[in-house]
């Protein structure tokens, strides 16, 4: 795994080059590329799934790059670097077979659509469930807003996924701290946000319990 840090400073531990774009831990010590054996790998950006997998088959050796997302608290990956040969017979094999791989991801992407339709419908008919004062409308847009695919929010998690009331729950409840209270300006004034929680929790969830009766 090859590590893009967020501010470059550390400095390879062996040939003292840096700062380092990219680097490689061993050891809890840093090492450029170079230094780990992989200065010959070119790096190829995530995004095309089937280029990237072609690419890692034909690589004898490959290498994952991640960088730190502060906001999800996680590594992310960046994309891979591969020899550059094995890239050009990846990008080969693309070309030869572009027409029917796109008509493959139009026929996913209808599936997915209407994968999307069916669980929007269903989550805010379990918001309606759970909290039969909620108005249908506002239902369906904080079911819209928490199945953004790709958004991380709650709707696309295991348990949104699932229905789970707590998961429903946490949804209707992000809905309401940002629309009916005054948490948002709280946050653009300078207030920590575990404080402005605090803050607008009772708001919360007096807005909760009319809502569920």
């Amino acid at each position: 795994m090859v590590v893009e840090p967020l501010r470059p400073r550390a400095h390879c531990a062996e040939c003292r080059k840096g700062p380092l774009r990219r680097m490689v831990l061993e050891f809890h010590q840093p090492l450029c590329v170079d230094c780990a054996g992989l200065g010959p790998l070119v790096f190829l950006p995530r995004g095309d799934a089937a280029l990237t997998r072609r690419a890692r088959e034909a690589s004898g050796l490959w290498a994952v790059v991640v960088r730190h997302n502060r906001r999800r608290t996680r590594y992310e990956r960046q994309g891979i670097l591969v020899e550059g040969a094995a890239l050009a017979r990846a990008e080969a094999a693309c070309l030869a077979d572009a027409e029917r791989r796109a008509r493959r991801r139009a026929r996913d992407a209808q599936r997915r659509a209407a994968q999307d339709v069916r669980f929007r419908a269903a989550l805010a008919e379990e918001i309606r469930r759970l909290f039969p004062g909620c108005p249908e409308e506002r239902a369906a847009e904080i079911a819209a807003h928490a199945s953004v695919r790709g958004s991380g929010r709650v709707g696309r998690t295991a348990a949104g996924q699932a229905l789970d009331e707590g998961a429903v729950t946490a949804a209707v409840r992000a809905s309401v701290r940002h629309l009916d209270t005054e948490y948002d300006r709280l946050l653009t004034d300078g207030v920590p946000r575990r404080q402005a929680r605090v803050r607008v929790a009772p708001v919360i969830e007096a807005v909760l319990a009319s809502w569920r009766r």
